[in-house]
């Protein structure tokens, strides 16, 4: 019966994205995107138990786990460990050592450079999972070690990518092995004398407020949030704030936010991904609509502008499928509105 490194170091090898390893059953791999079935022999409980407790899992009390895990070889990666109809499954995915730059990941460079430059604020990056938020924050921590004299404090679950220090200082701090939950990590981490705080997600109603209280305090502070668009990311925040605090908490995120880079990545014509972004930055009308909580307003906005601070999600895909980057199937699946797409794409394929 193979082991479970077995079929990481095929999987990766195969250019898969995730693995998904399932009790007795055949094995899965995403490869650009698409859940295709991996042939190799299936792992029995004892292969998969005895994975879990070399992940500091006990399969007998233990439902499910999230951590880094370091192969034999010496890769990193994250892993997700839970239960199905009583069956011991997993799902592995590979945490490269080299991060990439803005360029080589498709970022936008001078904008990222441009919000990174701020001493304080909140910067977001949101999206679907698996849309690259994680590799995207690694970069901008990367650029901002070898471009400004920092101290990074980062609260992650789990810790992704190890940084070494260069112009700035790491502090990377792990939920469960370094600290007992983001909202009290990020509360110490203001006495930890940081520059730059990268919070791993924005959970919950406490993380929240603690967040903004941070970039309200002079720190700059990055995190992520699970939405399908900028909008949305506002609009999701602002019902983490409690009923009586709402008001007051828009004004500051609405006077702190930096900017919110909405990112997915897709089929690519060319067989590979392809990352298109939305971008919003708070400039002075969109800092008065979120103040307001107008979202139709800043929906609105996106639409019917483009500078470099500000990208609609329609307006990227268009732009990818003119210039072949991806199909305009694909862009279509991806638009928020399909009928819109078509229009911007009249005449250009």
């Amino acid at each position: 019966m193979p082991a479970v490194f077995d079929f990481v170091h095929s999987a990766f090898s195969a250019g898969a994205t995730d693995l998904l390893i399932a009790e007795d059953q055949s094995p899965r791999v995403r490869i650009n995107g698409e859940l295709l079935v991996f042939e190799h022999e299936p792992l029995n409980r004892k292969c998969l138990e005895d994975f879990w407790r070399d992940c500091n899992t006990d399969p007998a009390s233990d439902y499910e786990s999230d951590l880094s895990w370091i192969a034999p070889d010496g890769s990193r990666l994250r892993v997700n460990l839970y239960q199905s109809l009583g069956k011991l499954c997993a799902v592995l995915r590979p945490i490269k050592r080299y991060v990439g730059d803005f360029h080589e990941l498709g970022l936008p460079q001078e904008l990222l450079m441009n919000w990174l430059s701020h001493r304080s604020g909140l910067i977001v990056v949101s999206g679907p999972t698996g849309s690259g938020k994680s590799t995207t924050i690694a970069s901008c921590l990367d650029w901002i070690n070898h471009h400004y004299r920092r101290h990074i404090v980062t609260i992650e679950d789990p810790v992704e990518y190890i940084f070494e220090n260069d112009l700035s200082h790491f502090s990377q701090r792990e939920l469960g092995g370094d600290t007992k939950s983001f909202p009290h990590a990020l509360r110490t981490a203001l006495r930890q004398s940081p520059d730059i705080i990268f919070l791993g997600e924005i959970r919950d109603e406490d993380t929240a407020q603690v967040a903004l209280r941070a970039a309200e305090t002079g720190h700059l502070v990055l995190s992520t949030l699970h939405s399908p668009g900028a909008t949305e990311t506002l609009e999701r925040l602002s019902n983490l704030y409690p009923d009586g605090q709402r008001e007051s908490s828009l004004q500051l995120l609405s006077s702190h936010l930096v900017g919110v880079l909405c990112q997915r990545l897709l089929p690519s014509t060319s067989g590979t991904l392809h990352l298109v972004c939305e971008s919003l930055q708070n400039e002075a009308a969109v800092r008065e609509w979120v103040r307001n909580r107008q979202t139709a307003e800043i929906r609105d906005f996106l639409t019917r502008t483009e500078t470099p601070g500000n990208v609609s999600m329609l307006r990227a895909l268009t732009h990818a499928a003119i210039h072949g980057h991806i199909s305009p199937a694909t862009a279509r699946a991806a638009a928020p509105n399909s009928q819109d797409l078509d229009r911007a794409l009249r005449g250009y394929v």
